[in-house]
């Protein structure tokens, strides 16, 4: 079962989405039900004019939004809500607003040398955007998920993998994220997260722990 998860980084419903989907996995898992699964990323951007290198509070972007601090309030609560029911500690009042790109190029050249890895340096570059209030469109901070989520010196040197993070040269990993663009509006996806199960079956949203058991279950008894 190939699932094609589109997402963006600063996304909370991602994050929470993801760990509802893995929930499921697990659940299903435990229910006797083997499920044969590939699961990669496709790039998306929510917000593709942030600046590079000017972090700035995110929750003066959402007040910016939706046109009040208070409505900002409200809604980031919401979220830490729903992400603290799946174990999710956010802590939006630290987040940062950052242009994805170059985390984008983080996964992408992740996935090309170490696939086993992208799930987990996915998490942990959200870890540190919603709970530690770090840059993710530092090179230096997205070199420290990679690290922490095991990406070894022996695929990539610091000073190396830190230029290919930066880089706005045309390049294969700029050619792979464009790639994701076009293949997010050939599949009429307008917004994030979206599950794409065996490129027939689109669920749109994070959706509940429930509602992926019972469509990752039909999916696998057909």
């Amino acid at each position: 079962m190939r699932v094609e998860i589109v997402t963006d980084l600063v996304c909370p419903w991602c994050y929470i989405g993801k760990r509802r989907f893995d929930a499921a996995v697990q659940r299903l898992g435990t229910d006797g039900v083997t499920l044969d699964l590939q699961v990669s990323y496709r790039a998306f951007q929510l917000d593709p004019r942030a600046p590079v290198d000017e972090p700035t509070p995110v929750r003066d972007a959402y007040a910016a939004k939706f046109g009040s601090l208070d409505r900002a309030d409200k809604i980031l609560a919401e979220v830490t809500q729903a992400a603290a029911q799946t174990g999710i500690e956010f802590r939006m009042q630290h987040a940062l607003r950052a242009n994805t790109m170059r985390a984008h190029r983080l996964l992408k050249i992740v996935a090309t040398r170490a696939p086993a890895l992208v799930t987990v340096t996915n998490e942990s570059v959200m870890r540190a955007y919603f709970s530690e209030g770090r840059d993710i469109g530092d090179t230096a901070t997205l070199l420290a998920c990679a690290r922490r989520a095991g990406l070894g010196t022996d695929l990539a040197d610091d000073e190396s993998l830190a230029a290919e993070i930066a880089s706005t040269t045309p390049d294969s990993i700029s050619a792979a994220i464009a790639a994701d663009f076009a293949w997010n509006q050939a599949h009429d996806v307008t917004a994030v997260p979206t599950f794409v199960v065996n490129e027939a079956l689109s669920i749109p949203g994070a959706r509940d722990t429930d509602t992926f058991v019972r469509l990752l279950g039909r999916i696998a008894a057909q």
